[in-house]
């Protein structure tokens, strides 16, 4: 193999010796996956906002961003349940970018990947602690779910990695719900398919392991917008979209049929600011079907302390230094808007 071998990083089970879940932290978890869990069975009618920085790349501004939300929260509870993204991975193959605080906690720095194992477990930690929330991270990789599993309210996994069979085994084991995104390509059949194999029991090699898994029943859909073959971004948004998914869903004997919306990416063509305007648009196609009023059960949303993003080592603190978000002031109200229209 033409690699070298450096060390061998903790297991999970050392990480979590550093930063055990207290009693208390462990109720807070327990109850807000059940509150959760009940908003996709349709037993709690809640709007899910998935909502927060493209990246968490600085431990201290995403508590910042996370505090600021929990009087917001507390306002509009009777309508609204949110579970803030604290995203620790990106996709950053190409040999430029940042590639999250699991492989860079300091991201002006050459990656440490065990302290970023521990970086990313001590943010999620203190997070939930001063909070209350539980949050969503992105499983970009399968195997480092183990060091945040009993923490984590939702996962996603990403366009790139929705048809990777591994991604799909692992969703199946998971214990929170699972959001699948179109493909890039905007195939529903292979985010369907996704979506049915999380669904349902599977034997597999996990982390050297042989496991047995017994299915998601809440795993979902997530539409992100696609990209054509002449790189043009492709909405799937709109209210056809939404119908299309409501009559593929109904022809297929999935549990808890359910769809998130995540209003960047190649839905807003990465224009943060067109985020309020899509929720919108969106929230007028529940008023008008019943059915899509069913399915959508809530939105992502990428949100920061400041408004658009930066390059690493221009220092901005709550500007995110990945994907421009959308700022504070913009996202209070656009929550509060939520509200209002629901």
């Amino acid at each position: 193999m033409n690699m070298e071998f450096e060390r061998r990083l903790a297991i999970p089970a050392e990480v979590k010796e550093q930063y055990p879940l207290s009693g208390k932290l462990g109720k807070t978890v327990e109850e807000k996956r059940a509150e959760l869990k009940a908003v996709f069975e349709g037993r709690l009618n809640r709007l899910l906002l998935i909502i927060g920085p493209c990246s968490a790349d600085n431990e201290d501004a995403v508590i910042d961003y996370m505090n600021r939300l929990v009087p917001v929260q507390e306002k509009v509870r009777d309508k609204i349940l949110m579970v803030p993204r604290i995203y620790t991975n990106k996709p950053r193959t190409t040999g430029a970018g940042y590639k999250g605080m699991l492989h860079q906690p300091n991201p002006n720095e050459k990656p440490d990947l065990y302290k970023g194992i521990v970086a990313c477990r001590h943010m999620h930690m203190r997070a939930v602690a001063e909070t209350g929330f539980i949050f969503a991270d992105e499983m970009l990789y399968p195997e480092n779910y183990q060091y945040l599993d009993d923490l984590l309210g939702y996962v996603a996994v990403g366009a790139r990695s929705v048809e990777d069979q591994q991604h799909r085994l692992t969703a199946s084991g998971i214990e929170v719900p699972v959001g699948m995104k179109n493909p890039t390509s905007g195939d529903y059949a292979v985010m369907m398919n996704a979506i049915s194999a999380a669904q349902h029991s599977h034997t597999f090699i996990y982390r050297g392991w042989e496991v047995h898994s017994e299915g998601n029943a809440h795993c979902h859909a997530i539409l992100r917008g696609s990209t054509n073959k002449h790189g043009n971004n492709l909405q799937n948004y709109h209210y056809e979209d939404l119908e299309r998914l409501c009559n593929t869903y109904d022809e297929l004997e999935l549990k808890n049929p359910a769809v998130i919306i995540d209003t960047n990416h190649s839905n807003s063509n990465k224009n943060p600011f067109e985020q309020p305007r899509i929720v919108m648009d969106v929230l007028n196609s529940c008023r008008h079907n019943e059915r899509i009023a069913g399915l959508v059960k809530g939105f992502m949303i990428e949100s920061y302390i400041e408004d658009g993003c930066q390059k690493i080592g221009d220092g901005v603190y709550g500007k995110s230094i990945t994907d421009p978000c959308l700022g504070w002031e913009k996202t209070e109200g656009l929550i509060y808007d939520i509200a209002e229209k629901i």
